[in-house]
Parts: structure tokens; C-alpha cells; sequence
């Protein structure tokens, strides 16, 4: 072989690829699989460990918020360690942590005992989410890329319709720490994995941002705390929270701009590629939130629903957005990162505006009609935007590019909750009779369960409706997507591959 032929081969694409690298890819995929199962499985079991617990109302709110919180707070502070003491090494710690705390939370006696493993679990979840992006963004090439993210973020959607199947098969069976103790085996496997199967992968070094990682961890829990608090507390209850978030916030701000090595590049948000991307994904994500909570109810209390038929009911949605994720992949190349998000999010709006259309005798298809078109939309624009947010990031700033995405997306998620779920509650109390006592006014569950055939047909539509203006909120959200995407995303193109030196490559032969 001559030196212009060894030259051509270490360059080549195919030359750089991994050989493990769709072993690795399942890897990933476990790693975050074990949190969506984890978050979808809890609340199935929070009936029963209320019980046994004799948890109150508070301590199951800690429960649930105790992880975001951590989790939130801490996704910043974890990319940028990974991209400088190793991503993988970040993951498997994090999975081990992730592991010990759900070992902790099955077997927990008390809720204090309980919210603690919730904790430990969230800066495990912390940990492993950025890395696990991160990690498939330098294995794979651009080639291949849309692809493994497409798997990747398939896994979400597996995990939010098979988590409260599974949860509801494990609680028929066993206690209600089952649910928990299902994560310990998933992740000794994923640990084992990642050591034998997974080449570790850092940026150059730098030294640590230690204040920006403080001020990011106070900032984006003041805020996730003022989003969940507020549809309860009012702005006069959360207004301490607030302005620590926008202090917290301004200051890192100010620190990252100043500091010689920023955890965060903030030049990044004048691409106009990453911040369309950004922009879009806190869109979508905000319009889905609430989706699941809120069908849930509809398909339980006003269709007449069990839980595991509820769960069997998400189907469509899931098994279109996996078929839609890979064809997706498939044409993204060909159509192009803004043309394949732009299409999947009109086809996610229109399912969110099918879903406006659902009465109290809409049956099982018109549900299923639209969750199909919701999923198969999600599933063609999620992997396009997030491969376009991540093309934007320099390859040595993987890990930290991957937390931005998650926070990005845990933000619009938190107040996707907060609004639509405000939206929800204030247009079904409106719509219910003011002569009905306050607690079925204020609650569809005891109304439906009063007894009373009167208000039980009045709460069906009530919540029927509020549903429908609620859904209305989330496709005007969606086309507001759209229009960011198409001005915002022109020229956007999937993540680009990190390079490899000819003499790293050759040395690794």
C-alpha cells in the first residue's frame, strides 16, 4: 500500500468507525432506558407506597420533585466533568450511583428514608443523561449519526409506554420497592458493558469553572423549583424563588462571558442553528408535557379506562414515533435537518389538533389516530432538532452540548407542566357547575367517584373541554416551532464528527 493509499484509508469514514460502536449504542440506550422506566414506573406505584408508607401528601410531592430537582440542577456541572475527566467514566459513576440509590428506595421504611434514595438517584440520573449523548455524538460519524440518535431517542418513547405496564404487572406481583429494584440489575449490566465494550473519550483539559457550576446548580434549581410551585403557590408564593433563579442566572451569565475557560460557551447561542434548535425543542417539549398526565385522566375517567389498558392505549403512539424515528434517519440526509424537523413538527401539530377534537364518547381510534400522529411527528423532528443542537457544539464540548439539550429540555418540560396544567385546572373548574361543592369543582377524581350521575356527567365534559383548550395551548406551541425552525435553522446539519489523528488511529491498529 502506498503512503497516498494509507493516507485515503486513515481518513476515510469507514476507517474511523468503531467496530463496537452499535454495541455501544445498546449500551446507551440501557443506561438511559433505566430513567425513563424508573420515572414512568413511580408513578403507577405511588398509590401503594403512600399506603404502606404512610406517606402524606408532602412527602410523595418530595418524592417526585426531589429527583428533578437534583437532576436538573446538576446536568450542567455533569457535561462539562465529563468532558474533562472522561464521559465514561462519568456514566458508570453515575450508574452506580443511580444502582446503590434505587437499592436504597426499594427497601426504604420511612419517606424520609425514600426521598433520600430519590436524591441520590437524581445526581445519578444527572450523570449518566449528558454522557450518554455525548458519547454516541464521538463514536458515531455524521454518516451514521441520525441513525443511533433516532435509537436513542427511541428509547424514550419505549420506556413512557412500557414503564407503567411493566409497573402495573410488578405491583400485581410484588411490593411496590419492585419498581425501584428493577434498576439495580439494568444498571450492573450497563456498567459491565460499558468497561468491556466502550472506548473512553474527554475533551483537552481545563481547569474546572468551579463558580460557574455553582451558579448553574443554583440557578436551574431556583427555577425548576419556582415552575413546579407555582400553579399551587400563586407568584406571591414563589417570588423568593424567582428572583434567586434570575440572580443565580444573570451572574453565570456574567461568569461565563468573563471566564478564560467557561463551562458553558456562551458564543454558541449566536448560531443561529443551535438557538433555533434550542428554541424549537423547549417548544415541542413544552406542548408535549403534559400530554401523557393529561390523557391518562381522560382515557381513565372519562372513557372508563384500567390503568393497564390506559397503558396498552399509548401504543400507537410509541410504535409511530419508532417507525417515524427510522425513516426519519433514513432521510435526513437526503431532505435535510431543517426540512425533516419542520415536516415531523406540522405532523405532530396536526395530532395535537386532532386531539382538541376528542369528546366524551370519542372512543378508542380517535385517541389512537392522534397519538399515532403525535408520535410518528415527535419522532421525525426530536432526532433532526437535537442532531442540529449538537452539530452546533465543538466535538471537544460534547458533554457539556449534551447537558444543554437536556436542561433545554427539562426547562420546557417543567413549564409545559406548570402552564397547561394550570390551563387545565382553571378551564375545568370554570366549566363545571358553581353550584357543585368545591372539591369535585377543583378535582375531576372525586368527582368522578361521587356517586352523583349528575356531576359525574358534568365533570366528563368539564374536563372534556378544558382538555380540548388545553390541547389548543400545545399546537399554537408547536407552530410557534415551526416558524423558530424555518427562520432559525437554515444550513443546519447533524452533528459533525470528532476527528481523529491519522497517528491515533494507526497507533490503535
Amino acid at each position: 500500500m502506498t503512503a497516498k493509499d494509507l493516507a485515503a484509508a486513515v481518513t476515510s469514514p469507514v476507517a474511523q468507525r468503531n467496530p463496537r460502536r452499535w454495541l455501544i449504542l445498546i449500551v446507551l440506550c440501557l443506561s438511559s432506558l433505566v430513567l425513563v422506566i424508573d420515572n414512568m414506573v413511580l408513578n403507577v406505584a405511588i398509590p401503594q407506597l403512600s399506603t404502606d408508607l404512610g406517606a402524606t401528601t408532602q412527602d410523595i410531592q418530595w418524592v417526585l420533585d426531589s429527583y428533578i430537582l437534583v437532576f436538573a440542577g446538576l446536568l450542567l456541572t455533569s457535561g462539562s466533568l465529563s468532558d474533562r475527566f472522561g464521559r465514561r467514566l462519568v456514566m458508570v459513576i453515575g450508574l452506580a450511583l443511580f444502582g446503590a440509590a434505587s437499592l436504597l428506595a426499594a427497601y426504604a421504611s420511612t419517606p424520609e428514608t425514600l426521598i433520600a434514595g430519590r436524591v441520590i438517584m437524581g445526581i445519578g440520573g444527572a450523570l449518566i443523561m449528558p454522557s450518554t449523548l455525548s458519547i454516541l455524538i464521538t463514536v458515531f460519524d455524521e454518516e451514521e449519526r441520525p441513525k443511533a440518535i433516532a435509537a436513542w431517542s427511541a428509547v424514550a418513547m419505549v420506556g413512557m409506554v412500557g414503564g407503567p405496564v411493566m409497573g402495573g404487572v410488578l405491583l400485581n406481583h410484588f411490593w411496590w420497592g419492585s419498581v425501584f429494584l428493577l434498576n439495580v440489575p439494568i444498571a450492573a449490566v450497563a456498567i459491565i458493558a460499558a468497561l468491556a465494550l466502550m472506548p473512553e473519550s474527554k475533551g483537552p483539559w481545563t481547569t474546572p469553572d468551579l463558580s460557574g457550576m455553582v451558579l448553574s446548580i443554583v440557578g436551574t434549581t431556583a427555577l425548576v423549583w419556582t415552575i413546579i410551585e407555582f400553579p399551587a403557590k400563586g407568584i406571591e408564593g414563589v417570588w423568593p424563588s424567582l428572583i434567586l433563579a434570575v440572580i443565580g442566572f444573570s451572574a453565570f451569565i456574567i461568569r461565563e462571558l468573563k471566564a478564560e475557560h467557561p463551562m458553558v460557551p456562551m458564543h454558541l447561542f449566536r448560531n443561529r442553528v443551535f438557538t433555533g434548535s434550542s428554541f424549537s425543542l423547549v417548544l415541542v417539549v413544552f406542548a408535549n408535557a403534559g400530554l401523557l398526565l393529561v390523557l391518562t385522566q381522560y382515557l381513565q375517567f372519562v372513557l372508563g379506562y384500567s390503568p393497564i389498558k390506559t397503558a396498552v392505549a399509548f401504543t400507537p403512539m410509541a410504535l409511530a414515533a419508532l417507525v417515524c424515528q427510522g425513516v426519519g434517519a433514513g432521510l435526513v440526509g437526503k431532505l435535510g435537518v431543517r426540512t425533516m424537523t419542520i415536516g415531523g413538527l406540522l405532523v405532530l401539530a396536526a395530532g395535537t389538533g386532532v386531539l382538541t377534537t376528542l369528546t366524551v364518547d370519542s372512543g378508542f381510534w380517535m385517541p389512537a389516530v392522534a397519538m399515532a400522529l403525535v408520535g410518528g411527528g415527535a419522532g421525525l423532528a426530536m432526532p433532526a432538532a437535537i442532531g442540529a443542537l449538537m452539530g452546533a457544539v465543538p466535538p471537544e464540548q460534547a458533554g457539556v452540548g449534551s447537558a444543554l439539550n437536556d436542561t433545554i429540555q427539562q426547562t420546557g418540560g417543567a413549564l409545559g407542566v406548570a402552564i397547561l396544567g394550570a390551563i387545565l385546572a382553571n378551564s375545568y373548574t370554570d366549566g363545571m357547575p358553581e353550584s357543585a361543592p368545591d372539591t369535585v369543582r377543583e378535582n375531576l377524581a372525586p368527582a368522578i367517584n361521587s356517586g352523583d350521575a349528575t356531576i359525574v356527567a358534568a365533570a366528563r365534559e368539564a374536563f372534556t373541554s378544558a382538555m380540548s383548550i388545553t390541547f389548543t395551548a400545545g399546537a399554537i406551541s408547536v407552530l410557534a416551532a415551526c416558524v423558530v425552525a424555518f427562520f432559525l435553522m437554515r444550513g443546519a446539519k447533524a452533528a459533525a464528527p470528532e476527528s481523529v489523528p491519522a497517528q491515533d488511529l494507526v497507533e490503535s491498529h
